[in-house]
């Protein structure tokens, strides 16, 4: 019997690890961490990884169960993505069987073997040809068999269609011995002699500064903060930088926070490189992320382009790290492993020794702490580049003023003038659907979702109220539910009600949605962006998807129909958040030799956020922003952790909270902790949602290490009271939603 000791990590929420025996067949192969097993896992089979080989365990001898089979020759998690997943299972306080099982591919996770897929390949065999008398009277096969002798190294299966090769012709050839079908692996693209496919744009002083400074830290460990007005050339900088990275033999992983960010990335990274890129998120299919992630690890791949979960993907010549949009609310997972892909990102490239570059025109008030800390190099770019100017901000006051779904008589002035100039206008509602309620005229009825403390949205176009926490829907009722009566209202705007008033107010030009109904199908948002780059006087309406990345050079107007929202939140960072987004949003005008104008719809003019952003700038309200968290003692001046819970009846996730409130004070006095504060528990701010009552507790510290020695001994005690087997609780270290 086999004394070998192979302790896993099994994807499983229990942050502990799992003794099993090795058998004789595994005991005489190396062992190596991160490798794959399967294993059995009471009634059914689960795959672990291999987190160390040890010779003793605490489980007796009877009771080791043996492992089943080693799915792996090699580890196909290189010792640097093993070590990241191990400190971010550490640091978020999270089992490390579910870290890890996240930063494989889905299908390395089912048991599939680490390896590209094998392709067959069609070829001429040796002794092959034209005018063999067995298919002198078969022109089809004669041409497929002509085809395929112009390629002396097979065509790959999947490419026959586009050769006008016929299967059918083919099976034939190959009974008769004229071709052979061979499966082996795709061959890897080879790295071209030149890396530039299109020359490179001029850089002006700022991006030179900026492009020097990074080159400077090329070999070691620096993170820089590109703070970039919109349209001041940083992805000009990024391209230059990956250049350089290219052409010192290593791998650049750049990653961008939204997937309708991915198409038109890539296109710009394949028009400027002759590289091998690859393109990680989650609307690729699992066969070819596994391709992809298996090409970066072998260096098969030169740029790995993604989303937060791309930060996984390992390199095995890494040299650059690139956070595009860093301050972006995307790269913090909120399910499951809540990890903040910036904040891993930046872990990443410090254990990797490569430089890292983080770049927004609206940084984060965390980054820009880290900057004025030292922490990070700050690398300022104020000014346009081409010579663009900056849009002219005009904050114009609402209040009194009748609104036409949303649009006042002024805005609708400045869009008609900007149509008829030629020029393009984007319209900005945060809020999709036709109306964001439906009201009874008579009873004061209003819909509300029967799973959540929340307004039902009308969707007018598909006739159904819809819940956009939930995802529940319903016909839209043609009777109030609650007197019968008819005269139901849509009350509000959201981007289908403004669609549809717009193309009533300008019949002759085309108004484009976009907004995540909109752009559901394949290939959707692709043809909206191909409309508008045609450049034809047009309006686009839509919420935050449009703030991000998109370069509109015809925009020359855009309008933020309601500013108010973030101005009276209940957290924290609805202030940051909305400044953000009205920048970002405005970024969008005036980016080519046509000056910009952004008009802000506002019922609270005079409001000294609002007044500051659009007279000072960004980097002015950050300042005062920063200034007032340190006051308050709120991020980055403070560490924060939030437990929350949620049950089905109202008054046992509470009541969890409440037993774990009492240990974690206990442990305070035990550990003798300072400057840590217990804060709640507290209902959540929807505390009912898909049809579970919700509550919170938050810890507050002043330092990042006692709080973490707390969270340690702390969820030891969680995972043992039997009040928590009765609700669903996570922790969520480093929240960026007091949800």
């Amino acid at each position: 019997m086999s004394d070998v000791i192979l302790r896993l990590a099994l994807p499983s929420p229990l942050r502990r690890l799992f003794d099993y025996r090795a058998t004789a067949a595994m005991a005489r192969q190396p062992l190596t961490p991160g490798m794959r097993i399967r294993v059995p896992f009471g009634r059914r089979e689960m795959i672990g990884i291999l987190v160390e080989v040890c010779a003793t365990s605490e489980v007796p001898a009877d009771k080791l169960k043996p492992a089943i089979a080693l799915l792996d020759p090699t580890s196909p998690l290189p010792p640097a993505l093993f070590k990241l997943c191990l400190w971010t299972a550490q640091y978020y306080q999270h089992s490390l069987g579910d870290t890890l099982s996240w930063a494989l591919p889905v299908l390395l996770r089912q048991g599939e073997a680490a390896e590209i897929r094998q392709e067959r390949f069609w070829q001429v065999t040796a002794d092959a040809r034209l005018d063999d008398p067995r298919i002198a009277r078969a022109p089809r096969q004669r041409e497929a068999l002509q085809t395929l002798s112009q390629h002396p190294h097979g065509v790959a299966h999947s490419l026959l269609s586009k050769l006008g090769l016929n299967k059918d012709s083919l099976d034939l050839l190959l009974a008769k011995q004229l071709v052979q079908l061979e499966v082996r692996r795709q061959r890897p693209a080879t790295r071209h002699e030149h890396w530039l496919a299109q020359p490179e744009l001029p850089l002006n002083d700022e991006q030179r500064a900026a492009f020097e400074a990074v080159r400077s830290g090329f070999g070691s460990f620096h993170a820089f903060l590109l703070a970039g007005v919109t349209g001041s050339g940083k992805t000009e900088v990024y391209l230059q930088l990956i250049r350089e990275t290219l052409e010192a033999g290593k791998q650049a992983l750049v990653l961008i926070p939204e997937i309708n960010l991915g198409p038109q990335t890539l296109a710009r990274f394949e028009q400027r490189f002759n590289a091998r890129i690859a393109l990680l998120h989650s609307a690729v299919n699992d066969r070819e992320r596994l391709d992809a992630w298996l090409a970066a690890r072998d260096g098969e791949a030169d740029i790995i382009i993604g989303t937060r979960s791309a930060l996984f993907t390992p390199m095995k010549n890494p040299g650059l790290i690139i956070i595009d949009e860093e301050h972006d609310g995307s790269y913090k997972q909120q399910e499951g492993l809540r990890y903040h892909a910036r904040d891993l990102a930046l872990v990443r490239a410090h254990q990797e020794n490569v430089p890292i570059l983080l770049g927004s025109a609206t940084p984060s008030l965390e980054s820009l702490h880290n900057a004025h800390t030292g922490r990070y190099g700050l690398l300022r770019m104020n000014h346009r580049a081409g010579g663009a100017k900056q849009p002219r901000f005009l904050r114009l006051d609402v209040r009194s003023r009748p609104l036409d779904s949303g649009i006042s008589g002024p805005l609708q002035q400045a869009i008609g003038k900007t149509l008829e100039a030629g020029q393009q206008v984007l319209v900005f509602l945060n809020r999709r659907g036709f109306a964001p309620t439906l009201l009874c005229h008579d009873c004061g009825w209003m819909s509300g979702c029967p799973r959540c403390d929340a307004r039902m949205t009308v969707h007018q176009r598909s006739g159904v109220l819809r819940c956009h926490h939930c995802g529940y829907d319903e016909r839209l009722p043609l009777r109030c539910p609650k007197c019968a009566h008819v005269d139901l209202r849509p009350v509000g705007a959201g981007t289908e009600r403004a669609e549809e008033r717009l193309k009533v107010l300008f019949p002759d030009f085309p108004v484009l949605r976009v907004d995540r109904d909109s752009t559901s199908r394949k290939d959707a948002m692709h043809n909206l962006f191909t409309t508008i780059q045609r450049g034809q006087p047009s309006i686009l309406v839509g919420t935050q998807m449009l703030a991000k990345g998109h370069h509109f050079p015809r925009v020359t107007l855009v309008a933020i129909l309601d500013a108010d929202g973030g101005l009276f939140s209940g957290d924290f960072r609805a202030s940051e958040r909305m400044a953000q987004l009205i920048v970002q949003v405005a970024g969008r005008a005036g980016r080519a030799e046509e000056p910009g104008k952004v008009i802000v719809q506002t019922h609270l003019a005079e409001h000294p956020l609002l007044v500051q952003l659009t007279e000072e700038g960004y980097f002015a309200f950050a300042e005062q922003a920063l200034s007032e968290r340190r006051s308050a003692g709120l991020p980055p001046f403070a560490h924060l952790a939030l437990l929350r819970a949620e049950a089905h009846k109202p008054g046992q996730a509470e009541g969890f909270l409440d037993e774990a409130c009492s240990a974690a004070e206990r442990l305070l006095a035990e550990q003798g902790g300072q400057g840590i504060e217990l804060l709640g528990p507290v209902p959540a701010p929807m505390e009912r949602r898909a049809g579970r009552f919700r509550a919170q507790l938050l810890l507050q510290a002043s330092a990042r290490a006692p709080l973490h020695r707390l969270i340690s001994a702390w969820l030891l005690e969680l995972e043992q009271m039997p009040s928590g087997r009765q609700v669903r609780w996570s922790l969520d270290v480093d929240p960026v939603d007091l949800y």
